[in-house]
């Protein structure tokens, strides 16, 4: 699809112009060698099965800073009187990378887009502002919002956590942060509304009453859905597990924690599952595997598609350029029937090393190019090869007879044992890993 490129009255990414489609053959770093948008993969094109967007935290906020370092990046658009002209700034900056990049999305927290002010009314105010200009900025490029959220994590108020905060009076903040949020996400048309807890967990089990805390995440998200429903939110409300860091422990660890935690709390008709690659590596899981587990449950939602270093312990949020990761993460997906209103958001960042501001359109361009490389194969291996079958035929046992009856629930435990004494040993099958491996290989 075509969109206009914006740019506000000073151009923050001046000589890039529109990324365009080259082809594979192309040696321009600043174009796509195989995104190409209005491709037809089946019957959606790309730009329908991926559902692109940028997130605004890591991509305008992020300065290259680490725990051992500050800030590397300098920002044009941090060049300002006050905050909220810088934000206006950021703002401007945003769309025109969003454009330039051509991505149908993009995401933000509520501090993202507007600085915090003295008083809930005047954060309330900030944000409302800022909305309004980006209302005016999806109008004039066409680019949509993905999701909205509400940072409950970074200020000073949150070191206990928001929503699992043993003192009351942090909660109420949580919450006021979260309908102002919520308004934002309706008001500019956000498809989904992301929780993720930064710090509802715990550093200590010696101070820490979990039940209580545990219940009280559960009913601040069903106060917050109740909200949300009642002010016409019609989309789709994602949690998004994290195993730790900055806690010790979060109640959110990974997505079968998470899926259960949805089921127990009776949410699983309005929530589902928002699976960060970079979370499932921290959380000792292939970015697959969180992806099928929230497949099988019904509850996939959207992914953060970026990823982790297995050598660095923490989040590194590095762009997306495991080619086998992206074919593994489309398969889920396309077996899926596809994402919904989620999407691809890229949660990723430049290297503290990279400082020219080209090099965050190669990050994405790059994954970009990455993931339409993986729907391909992805797309081919599921419709034209026979791996699918090959891997239902494994269970072909349970299609018919007793094995049918069983998972019907028809069969006690003592016919299954009387079935056991029957038949005797079961023949050996081999569960042929090296050839799905090479089938995979084959078609990359």
């Amino acid at each position: 699809m075509s969109r206009s490129v914006f740019t506000g009255e000073k151009e923050y990414f001046p000589g890039i112009g529109k990324i365009a489609f080259e082809g594979r053959e192309s040696d321009n770093p600043l174009a796509f060698k195989f995104y190409d948008a209005d491709k037809k993969i089946g019957d959606k094109t790309m730009e329908e099965h991926l559902r692109f967007a940028v997130c605004y935290w890591h991509t305008l906020c992020a300065r290259g800073s680490d725990p051992f370092g500050v800030d590397t990046q300098v920002f044009a658009w941090d060049d300002a009187a006050d905050e909220m002209q810088a934000a206006r700034q950021r703002m401007d900056a945003g769309f025109e990378l969003f454009s330039k990049l051509g991505v149908p999305y993009y995401c933000f927290h509520d501090r993202d887009m507007a600085p915090e002010g003295n008083s809930v009314a005047e954060s309330e105010k900030n944000l409302q502002d800022l909305v309004e200009l980006a209302g005016e900025r999806q109008k004039a490029t066409g680019i949509k919002l993905l999701w909205g959220t509400a940072n409950l994590f970074g200020h000073p108020r949150y070191m206990n956590g928001a929503s699992t905060n043993p003192d009351f009076a942090v909660l109420t903040h949580g919450a006021a942060q979260v309908k102002a949020a919520l308004d934002a996400t309706v008001q500019l048309g956000g498809e989904n509304y992301v929780f993720w807890g930064g710090r509802e967990g715990y550093v200590s089990l010696l101070n820490t009453n979990t039940r209580r805390e545990i219940n009280h995440l559960g009913q601040f998200l069903s106060t917050a859905r109740d909200y949300g429903r009642s002010i016409g939110f019609e989309g789709t409300f994602l949690i998004e597990p994290k195993p730790m860091e900055p806690t010790k422990h979060q109640y959110d660890f990974d997505a079968q924690t998470v899926i259960g935690f949805i089921r127990h709390y009776g949410l699983e008709k309005d929530f589902k599952v928002n699976v960060e690659a970079n979370h499932a590596t921290l959380a000792g899981h292939s970015f697959a595997h969180e992806l099928r587990m929230c497949a099988d449950a019904g509850l996939l939602g959207s992914i953060d598609a970026n990823r982790g270093d297995p050598q660095n312990g923490w989040d590194t949020d590095q762009f997306p350029a495991d080619l086998y990761d992206a074919i593994g993460a489309m398969q889920v997906v396309l077996e899926n029937g596809g994402l919904g209103t989620g999407g691809l958001n890229f949660d990723a960042k430049v290297r503290r090393e990279s400082t020219d501001m080209e090099d965050i359109f190669f990050g994405h361009i790059g994954g970009m190019d990455n993931f339409a490389r993986g729907l391909e194969i992805a797309h081919r291996l599921v419709n034209e090869t026979p791996l699918v079958s090959q891997r239902e035929g494994r269970y072909a046992s349970f299609n018919e007879g007793p094995g049918a009856a069983f998972e019907r629930g028809e069969l006690s435990l003592v016919e299954l044992r009387d079935l056991a004494a029957e038949n005797g040993e079961p023949d050996q099958l081999s569960g042929k890993q090296e050839w799905f491996e090479n089938l995979v290989n084959q078609y990359i």
